[in-house]
């Protein structure tokens, strides 16, 4: 019996917004040939750029390029490649950013876990402490979000809001962005609350070519990245939320009211009516918020079972486009459609 033959298509997904200085380079960077990957395409997403991005990408033989509209943000760009890239048949998908921050050459080995079958998830590190235009109080910032991240998404990487990362097809079908500041740390607590199998690895950077374009300040990095971790959170671990919510307040209403009853007991209860008012108030919307986590988290539920349903519902429109595609193929008989990385068959989700 011959041996099946299983090729592998990574696709590189460059989110662009006026990175025309440097989206040559960034390209350039990118190896075309990478063992275990039989063909490796390049996709640009340009976010409303108002320069050449687009134009640029086209005359450096950019397989594909998404243009959309108006500016979306970083998270929708991201979301709108992995679905492009899914519909063209990728097994394995990089996102890196056009501002060639990341060292195009360490894709290989930011793949290879995937490629292995060890991992459905990698994570770019940059190691952070070592970066020389990085300064000490961005390096703090780094270390204390990272870490932050991790207690979050119980994923344990040293660089949570790296960009450099690649998914298999089974993780992409899986990943849906929901934020719209950025994708980095939403993914990461998808990845943890689905058990997807991650890996980081430790990759380089270049120089700094410009300053971030996702913020105009480190409060603002802070504000945004908090409060997308903070709904996030809530939203795959809604009765944890909120029954510690709920308990804060439930403690602080009990307080007045055995303060009440001490008095009340002592026979100096008059006067004191007004913590047991206050008292009572607390409890009751300490109640009802406990009650919201417990509706929240039949709600969750829900959204799981229609999440399942979307996971099949991209399965089954990847094996329909793979199916359409193998009547047209010219290649020998020999050789398999099956473009799933090798040890990572399966098609339910490993939630």
């Amino acid at each position: 019996m011959a041996l099946e033959y299983v090729t592998l298509k990574l696709i590189v997904q460059i989110p662009c917004l006026n990175e025309s200085d440097t989206l040559a380079e960034t390209i350039r960077d990118i190896p075309r040939e990478i063992d275990g990957i039989d063909k490796v395409e390049i996709l640009v997403i340009d976010d409303g750029s108002t320069d050449n991005t687009s134009q640029l990408a086209a005359s450096l033989g950019v397989e594909y390029i998404i243009r959309n509209r108006s500016n979306l943000g970083l998270a929708a760009s991201f979301q709108r490649g992995v679905d492009h890239c899914l519909r063209h048949g990728a097994d394995i998908i990089v996102n890196t950013d056009g501002d060639n921050q990341y060292c195009g050459a360490d894709i290989a080995n930011l793949v290879q876990p995937i490629v292995s079958g060890d991992a459905h998830v990698v994570i770019g590190d940059r190691q952070t402490d070592t970066v020389p235009h990085f300064s000490p109080f961005k390096k703090f910032l780094q270390r204390f979000g990272s870490w932050a991240v991790r207690k979050l998404s119980t994923v344990d990487v040293p660089d949570a809001v790296s960009g450099f990362r690649a998914l298999s097809r089974e993780a992409a079908l899986q990943i849906n962005v929901l934020s719209h500041f950025s994708y980095t740390i939403e993914m990461l607590i998808q990845v943890g609350r689905r058990r997807i199998a991650y890996a980081h690895v430790p990759v380089r950077t270049n120089p700094k070519t410009r300053d971030s374009r996702l913020f105009k300040s480190i409060l603002q990095f802070l504000s945004q990245s908090g409060s997308t971790a903070a709904r996030i959170y809530a939203m795959y671990q809604p009765l944890r939320v909120f029954w510690m919510i709920g308990l804060v307040l439930t403690i602080i209403g009990m307080l007045p009211m055995v303060r009440f009853l001490y008095f009340f007991a002592i026979g100096e209860g008059d006067g004191k009516i007004q913590s047991l008012i206050f008292g009572a108030a607390f409890l009751v919307i300490g109640f009802f918020t406990i009650l919201l986590g417990i509706l929240s988290d039949i709600v969750n539920y829900n959204r799981r079972l229609l999440e399942s349903i979307l996971f099949r519902v991209r399965s089954l429109e990847l094996e329909l486009r793979t199916e359409a595609a193998a009547k047209d193929d010219t290649t020998s008989p020999a050789q398999s459609v099956d473009q799933r990385p090798a040890g990572n068959k399966e098609r339910e989700p490993v939630e």
